[in-house]
């Protein structure tokens, strides 16, 4: 049995629980349906079930079935969840929490890493910054140097619980695209603003970081509210 096949299912049911094709407190389908769907074996779909229990999106019950648990009780951050949803719908609420999110440890990040980081660090930062520039007409490698960026501070703190996060701010970054539609000419007014973080970091001005990045994703947040009418 290829250890891939429990993956691949657990994936196409996770993306169907996050877009609501299942809603929470329903079952999903049993093992044989669930197999016959997707052509693989029972063993096969009873992995991918013990998969998704694992990130808090099922519950077996003995008699009763597998049913589909709240959004409370589902690991948000895990890689795998986040990456769903940059699949389904847009959900205007989650991606306001995602940004609430970032401005809770991006800020501090920025502020520590202005302390700790190396001079390899400065340059990674200072090698974002030039990607994000010479690519301000592409959106998609815009998007990735923009989260090269935000995830290069990260690293520079040196703080493994900062770093851990970096998957949350491209998961943000991914799904606010679908809201944004940026512009060459949008993405290029914004260069300034992530160079002013950039010097305060490589200056090691620690309160100027911090500072310049909750601005930077204050601005963000209300940009993308305003867009979703929210």
């Amino acid at each position: 049995m290829s250890p891939s096949l429990p993956l691949q299912v657990a994936k196409e049911l996770g993306r169907r629980i996050v877009a609501g094709t299942y809603t929470p407190g329903t079952l999903i389908d049993d093992e044989n349906r669930l197999a016959e769907r997707f052509q693989v074996s029972r063993v096969v779909v009873r992995d991918a079930v013990k998969i998704l229990v694992g990130k808090g999106l099922l519950d077996v019950r003995r008699g009763i079935g597998t049913r589909v648990k709240t959004r409370d009780n589902w690991a948000l951050l895990d890689d795998d969840v986040l990456a769903w949803h940059l699949s389904a719908p847009l959900n205007p609420e989650f991606l306001t929490q995602l940004m609430e999110f970032r401005l809770a440890f991006e800020p501090k990040a920025a502020s520590v890493a202005a302390l700790r980081a190396e001079p390899e660090d400065i340059k990674a930062i200072e090698d974002a910054l030039n990607e994000m520039q010479s690519s301000v007409s592409d959106l998609d490698k815009f998007v990735i140097a923009d989260a090269h960026f935000h995830g290069a501070i990260l690293r520079a703190s040196h703080n493994e619980l900062f770093i851990s996060m970096e998957c949350v701010i491209f998961s943000a970054l991914l799904v606010s695209i679908k809201v944004t539609n940026q512009s060459a000419q949008s993405n290029h007014a914004s260069i300034p603003f992530h160079r002013e973080v950039f010097d305060a970091i490589a200056t090691g001005n620690s309160e100027k970081a911090q500072a310049l990045t909750e601005k930077l994703l204050a601005d963000a947040k209300a940009n993308l509210a305003k867009l979703m009418d929210i």
